[in-house]
């Protein structure tokens, strides 16, 4: 039972990790990306799409961040160069891809709701041997896909880009301020719109994690809010790599949680929201203790 909780909750964790991390380095840029959601849902349509069509998982991993890296390129452009309102323009895209996904599914597939196509080649499982039936540390490290492992070690990757590589030193100014950055020959807006590429590119790759690692299909609803809930993350982690990671790990826990959950006497409506319910009680936490600590700050 509690090999089987730890499993599902790394692989419901992989997802929202790869958002997390990528809207971690867009928000260190200086954009909150609140359409996250919209580019895991068309990351995982194409990713299955390119999966099913050519049979090659590494090719709808491809296919996935493309597609995620323009709708991120899109919504920056909107931010930094037409000056639009980000969570505006974040939410308009929340909309409008749900909109042409929708429509995309009636008029090239004739079907509504869910895409269920064939030979689709799904993310392979890596076994290591001798430690694959050891209780709970075969579950943390055994028979997860290649995109988990990817997942985990983008963590100290982002963590060391930030504060070694020249490039993220030029990112966080860039965010922190722009003027400043602008005076010393940076291009500010450029790197923002870089960050937001990557952030796209990493909700694409969350978005085809649900489609070919975890379903196998495509289904309108198949982000269920996960790229809010990667929001929740990275706002748990305040910038900071690890903490993001830790806050991605609790709330796929709890996802894991409610899945196993269903079926066993408790309401699937009250099980379903539980995920949900945990991200406002630690936000809300968070808020209280960051309250206090100001005020003892200023005593």
């Amino acid at each position: 039972m509690i090999d089987n909780i730890i499993h599902a909750a790394i692989v419901m964790t992989t997802p929202l990790l790869l958002a997390a991390l990528g809207g971690l380095i867009n928000r260190v840029g200086g954009i909150v990306n609140i359409g996250l959601d919209s580019m895991m849902l068309a990351g995982a349509l194409v990713g299955l799409i390119v999966a099913s069509e050519s049979g090659n998982w590494m090719a709808a991993l491809v296919g996935a961040a493309a597609i995620g890296a323009l709708l991120g390129l899109l919504m920056s452009l909107a931010v930094t160069r037409l000056e639009a309102n980000e969570i505006i323009v974040g939410l308009g895209f929340n909309i409008a891809v749900a909109g042409l996904v929708r429509f995309f599914l009636k008029s090239a597939y004739g079907t509504s709701g869910t895409l269920n196509l064939p030979d689709v080649a799904r993310l392979p499982e890596i076994v290591i041997p001798g430690v694959a039936d050891v209780p709970i540390l075969g579950a943390l490290l055994s028979g997860h896909d290649p995109l988990t492992w990817a997942a985990w070690i983008m963590v100290p990757a982002t963590a060391w880009f930030l504060r070694r590589v020249r490039l993220g030193l030029r990112l966080r100014a860039a965010g922190a301020a722009p003027q400043a950055a602008r005076a010393l020959g940076l291009a500010p807006l450029n790197l923002r719109d870089a960050s937001t590429v990557f952030a796209g590119a990493m909700s694409g790759l969350a978005g085809v994690y649900l489609s070919i690692g975890v379903v196998g299909i495509f289904n309108e609803g198949i982000t269920a809010g996960r790229g809010f809930i990667a929001l929740a993350a990275f706002y748990f982690g305040r910038n900071h790599p690890w903490p993001t990671a830790l806050g991605a790990l609790l709330f796929g826990f709890f996802d894991a949680f409610q899945i196993r959950m269903q079926g066993r006497g408790v309401p699937a409506e009250l099980v379903q929201i539980l995920p949900y319910a945990m991200v406002i009680v630690v936000l809300t936490v968070m808020g209280i203790t960051m309250r206090r600590s100001r005020a003892r700050g200023r005593s």
